[in-house]
């Protein structure tokens, strides 16, 4: 189902109506405020390997990213974080960046692995955000990728009309949050220093 929602003033039936998908285990495809991506329910296993599905990835071994809403909720899935590492996220996020740091002991058992690290975002993006406040979670996510038919070249699709055409029939919901973007979000290693730029995409890092 293609659902449209207003990009700057989300209306709160909408975003309603994608909570309880997300509630009863379904994927939604939505905007960022890089590319669009594939999210669920964090709790929900048999989303978490729906999204895998799509993507063609192994849940054992897939970087799955937590979408928050806010660094306060980073905190409730990483380790412990220094002062150093709070300043460098609270002057980045939101925005458009994935940082990668060290996860707290309950997130393996949540993503039934023995991943001790954990990549996390908060779009700057209104829509992503209000599906992830009014869940009172973060969303399990991770990039949507199209790939060519020897299944090589990878693109980021941004129109909302033409991700429904391809996706549509896998998802519960594609969300129209109107054209997205065309790179992923920076990658940036925290695990340990010197903090590490794996990949510098939509933003310089502050």
């Amino acid at each position: 189902m293609l659902l449209q929602i207003h990009t700057e003033n989300p209306e709160p039936r909408k975003i309603e109506q994608t909570i309880r998908t997300l509630e009863k285990g379904g994927v939604i495809i939505y905007p960022t405020d890089t590319v669009y991506g594939l999210g669920c329910d964090i709790f929900n296993k048999k989303a978490v390997e729906k999204i895998c599905s799509i993507r063609h990835l192994d849940p054992r071994k897939a970087m799955l990213s937590f979408v928050c809403k806010d660094i306060g909720q980073v905190a409730e899935y990483a380790w412990q974080m220094d002062n150093q590492l709070f300043r460098l996220l609270k002057r980045n996020l939101p925005g458009p960046f994935t940082f990668i740091l060290k996860s707290s002991n309950a997130v393996p058992k949540l993503l039934k692995n023995k991943k001790r690290t954990i990549g996390v975002r908060v779009p700057d993006n209104k829509i992503a955000q209000a599906i992830v406040e009014e869940l009172g979670r973060p969303l399990l996510s991770i990039s949507l990728i199209s790939f060519d038919e020897q299944g090589e070249d990878e693109t980021y699709l941004n129109e909302p009309w033409e991700i429904n055409e391809m996706f549509g029939n896998l998802v519960d919901i594609v969300i129209d949050g109107g054209t997205g973007g065309s790179q992923p979000s920076s990658l940036v290693d925290c695990t340990e220093e010197p903090y590490t730029i794996i990949r510098e995409e939509a933003s310089v890092l502050q």
